[in-house]
């Protein structure tokens, strides 16, 4: 069995911030606009009247204070609040494959690596932009690699659970390196007329190269000690978009198309979990939580992240130990764990150890455990 490292990663952040308050400026004026029009209705009980929301109720319920988006005019228009993302022709790069593909070449040249050294293509993300062919295929084309891909989702651990998918591949010698990259595109999944949720998530992708650790020559490498993954069944967090909706027209349009979650019952529940998860893993590889030097979250929620931390640790953790990137990025749902990663390792000394993890719909959770070479 061959040793295996991360020898090089990368970032693709879209061009359009957008901060709190101009999200809420549009949300509010889509509130206002709601209740005039419905204003009879709301005075007789038959419909809800909705709650502005505010810049302040937002960074204090997440954390989170902006947010990339892959369009903005569309998701900051009352009368739309959903990202104008036009379709491409068949024999275009899609969307998706364009944001996979800036961060692999980032990734690749990172790792001192071409196209021909990789073996292997995973697309691992929360949603797909289409079924088939698989996003990794189209990505795999667009960079010249030979080999083959496929695509996987585990929501939001899609990321640990594509690392532990291509250890696996080249650990066996079923290949040589392999790209891992997770596009998301979450505005386009987001239902931002929702107030409790509106704000959680951005766009991003990121990109991460694995190959033998024997072969690996980039300046940054991080040998992968070991990965665990684990999953429960869970309605706390759902997205019933899916091809069987167009055999039942009355469901069509409905929010549950869209991501929807019961956010008190995800916190109570999913925080112990990945905080045993993680405590359970280093014990196998016989770490102690302490001598971890850098934790790398799942960017879902700062409160969720620091209750994490402190069940791993036993004690508060500072922003040198678990980073907080949400706080620009928002959830980018996949990648989140991994823009930690790739903003916030550089400063490891060779020895170091860290924990990739990652948790969200399934309920899943994913960790990998790193040390700097």
């Amino acid at each position: 069995m061959h040793k295996v490292v991360i020898s090089g990663t990368g970032l693709f952040t879209p061009p359009n911030a957008v901060n709190n308050a101009e999200l809420v400026e549009a949300f509010n004026a889509y509130v206002r606009e709601f209740n005039a029009a419905n204003q009879a209705a709301i005075a007789a009980g038959a419909v809800a009247e909705l709650a502005e929301s505010s810049a302040e109720f937002i960074e204090k319920a997440s954390g989170i204070k902006q947010r990339f988006l892959m369009d903005k005019s569309g998701v900051l228009d009352p009368t739309r609040m959903t990202p104008h993302l036009p379709e491409r022709g068949n024999d275009e790069l899609s969307l998706q494959a364009e944001m996979a593909v800036n961060a692999a070449r980032e990734a690749l040249a990172a790792a001192g690596r071409l196209a021909a050294d990789i073996d292997m293509v995973i697309v691992a993300c929360s949603n797909m932009q289409r079924p088939y062919p698989a996003m990794a295929v189209e990505v795999q084309q667009a960079l010249g690699i030979n080999g083959y891909a496929f695509d996987m989702n585990v929501a939001c651990s899609s990321a640990t659970f594509g690392i532990q998918t291509a250890v696996n591949a080249i650990a066996s010698g079923q290949a040589r390196a392999v790209l891992m990259v997770n596009p998301e595109i979450c505005s386009a999944h987001l239902n931002f007329r929702d107030r409790d949720s509106h704000f959680i998530f951005g766009d991003a992708c990121t990109a991460v190269v694995l190959e033998r650790a024997d072969a690996a020559t980039s300046a940054q490498r991080f040998e992968v000690l070991g990965c665990k993954l684990a999953t429960l069944f869970s309605n706390n967090i759902r997205n019933n978009f899916g091809f069987l909706n167009r055999c039942d027209e009355a469901g069509i349009g409905q929010p549950d198309k869209l991501f929807i979650q019961q956010g008190r019952k995800v916190f109570k529940e999913v925080c112990p979990m990945v905080g045993e998860h993680i405590v359970s893993h280093l014990d196998s590889l016989q770490i102690g939580a302490a001598d971890v030097r850098r934790f790398w979250l799942h960017q879902a929620n700062l409160a969720m992240n620091q209750l994490i931390a402190r069940r791993v640790l036993g004690r508060d953790a500072d922003n040198v130990e678990a980073p907080v990137i949400l706080d620009r990025y928002a959830n980018t749902s996949s990648a989140g764990s991994i823009i930690a990663f790739h903003l916030h390792s550089h400063d490891l000394q060779a020895g170091d150890v860290g924990v990739i993890s990652s948790f969200g719909a399934g309920y899943s959770v994913g960790s990998v455990v790193l040390k700097k070479q």
